[in-house]
């Protein structure tokens, strides 16, 4: 798309040298097999994302999507050492409803297995967060054992992201569409989806204001779960959004730089 921004065009190049690549190491006729193969394996079995995020927003209780994340494109390694599997953990015991977990090798310094290390360390469903742009990938998604996937808007054509959704909801995994913008957010909106993200960083800028999910709060259906994502570092922001009938957030960093992820997790959205 002409208007990606420069570092998201980057990512996407080297993504389809890495969907290439790893469709030939693993056919996608494999990765049917092996979905098929985990079908009565009650581990494998999807956790409903969207209903846990659900079931918290009802309550107006705040629905925290806590992310795993090693390292940034900008701020380098944010963890070291990095074990997925006691994060995880210390995420579900602090509070979270879910988990985001970064598989994007190149840039995040993530990897499949840290999404399947987390989710069998906790009961709490699972995102996969990366880039998408292939249906290889949504397929390669439920393989490791994803509960949803991540479609960024701003990454993909209008045909692309129907298709990936679709393909995504027929494995019974849900999505979480990101926008940064109202022209993101009338194309997501087209899409019929419950879980709506708002990144309140700038991909052009990369600066980071929460007014940017206030204000594209009046354009949204009250149906569709809003979560806000980036720029959540205090109880104040968390006040903020929670005032505007906002209660579901993915936080990161801020819990990756702290010395007890879940403690911090729950300082921050549950004292």
């Amino acid at each position: 798309m002409s208007d990606t921004p420069t570092v998201l065009k980057k990512i996407l190049h080297r993504k389809y040298e890495e969907v290439e690549q790893r469709s030939y190491d693993v056919p996608l006729a494999d990765l049917e097999k092996q979905i098929k193969s985990q079908l009565n394996d009650n581990e494998m079995t999807p956790r409903g994302f969207t209903n846990v995020m659900a079931h918290s927003v009802a309550g107006n209780i705040s629905a925290v999507i806590a992310e795993i994340k090693k390292a940034s494109p900008s701020k380098g390694v944010l963890r070291d050492p990095f074990r997925p599997s006691e994060i995880a953990k210390s995420y579900q015991q602090g509070g979270a409803s879910c988990l985001s977990v970064l598989t994007d090798a190149d840039f995040f310094q993530g990897h499949e297995d840290y999404l399947k290390e987390a989710r069998a360390a906790c009961s709490l469903p699972v995102i996969r967060k990366d880039f998408m742009m292939d249906p290889y990938q949504v397929f390669e998604s439920r393989a490791m054992g994803a509960d949803c996937i991540l479609l960024i808007v701003s990454a993909l054509e209008d045909a692309e992201m129907e298709e990936l959704n679709r393909i995504a909801h027929q494995l019974d995994m849900d999505v979480l569409i990101e926008v940064h913008d109202g022209d993101e957010l009338e194309r997501a909106l087209r899409l019929d989806n419950r879980m709506l993200g708002i990144n309140n960083r700038n991909l052009h800028t990369f600066d980071v204001s929460l007014d940017t999910t206030l204000e594209l709060l009046r354009y949204i259906p009250e149906n569709r779960i809003v979560v806000t994502e980036s720029g959540i570092l205090t109880v104040d922001d968390v006040k903020a959004m929670r005032d505007h009938k906002v209660f579901s957030f993915l936080v990161g960093e801020t819990f990756m730089r702290a010395e007890d992820p879940g403690e911090k997790l729950k300082e921050l959205f549950f004292n």
